[in-house]
């Protein structure tokens, strides 16, 4: 940035109020945020301190130069369309939003931005530094502005068109947050198993399993059903609890179809496999 900006922040939450600190950490100057709940105004005392706590239409009026809106997406049209109602915007402002599911539709007329993080929060200090190097979902016509914006959060802009912006955010919820659940399921069955630390058994696995998938694509894939090995899957449906089955049984699926695709996998081999899982699908294994 050639100078310093004066920004507000609506929605002091795990997202809003880290990229509000990498702004003052950039050298710009959050001076007003909206935090509604207890926890967003503890959020935004420690990672906002110099930033007056306003309500949303009072912090939009204060930032002369961006609007940062960090709320849910379903939340997000109204927000604008309040602020707008009211007069708190108004030109010559930019407003960013951190929605990775809308783009600049969500926005009327207003000149802004879509600006969405590819990385996941807690609301935690240590999410500041995490921001370095990350990816960030843009949607704008000002290229340049948002450019150097995404530079001073140490950055790097990826491009997506207004139309993909949905397709763009179910890779990164069907990648990151069904990770978690999945890594949690596999930590519940370690248990199970009698296995008194998950975590020291799983870390090892899953981080050399990412690094590989990252690095190697498909030619990653492991394990019985990259194999074929349709006793075994079998062995696993009969043991699983039946809350577990339908995430294998839809996993399982899914990777024989990749491996298969991948040359991983020949279809003969895979033949007795998808039998497996088509009859417990019916109920008739397991």
């Amino acid at each position: 940035m050639n100078r310093t900006l004066t920004v507000g922040v609506i929605g002091a939450g795990r997202v809003g109020a880290v990229v509000g600190a990498a702004l003052n950490a950039a050298g710009h100057r959050v001076v007003a945020a909206a935090a509604v709940s207890a926890a967003s105004r503890d959020r935004a005392a420690r990672l906002l301190p110099d930033a007056a706590i306003r309500p949303a239409h009072e912090v939009a009026r204060a930032a002369d130069d961006l609007l940062l809106l960090a709320v849910p997406d379903d939340a997000l049209r109204d927000v604008v369309a309040g602020l707008a109602k009211t007069g708190a915007l108004r030109p010559g402002q930019i407003v960013a939003h951190t929605s990775g599911a809308h783009g600049l539709a969500v926005l009327g007329d207003v000149h802004g931005m879509a600006l969405h993080p590819a990385m996941t929060f807690t609301g935690a200090d240590a999410d500041v530094a995490r921001l370095d190097g990350i990816a960030w979902g843009v949607t704008t016509r000002d290229r340049a502005f948002a450019t150097r914006l995404v530079a001073d959060l140490g950055g790097i802009p990826e491009w997506i068109a207004e139309d993909n912006r949905p397709l763009y955010h179910a890779a990164l919820a069907h990648g990151a947050n069904h990770l978690v659940t999945l890594v949690n399921e596999a930590a519940d069955l370690l248990r199970a198993a009698g296995v008194e630390d998950p975590e020291r058994v799983l870390g090892p696995l899953l981080r050399a399993a990412l690094d590989n998938a990252l690095r190697l694509g498909d030619a990653a894939l492991t394990g019985p059903v990259s194999r074929g090995d349709a006793g075994t899957v079998a062995k696993h449906l009969d043991r699983l609890p039946p809350d577990a089955v339908g995430t294998y049984l839809a996993l399982a699926r899914r990777t024989a179809g990749r491996a298969v695709a991948a040359g991983r996998l020949r279809p003969q081999d895979a033949a007795q496999l998808m039998d497996v899982l088509s009859r417990v699908a019916v109920g008739s294994v397991g």
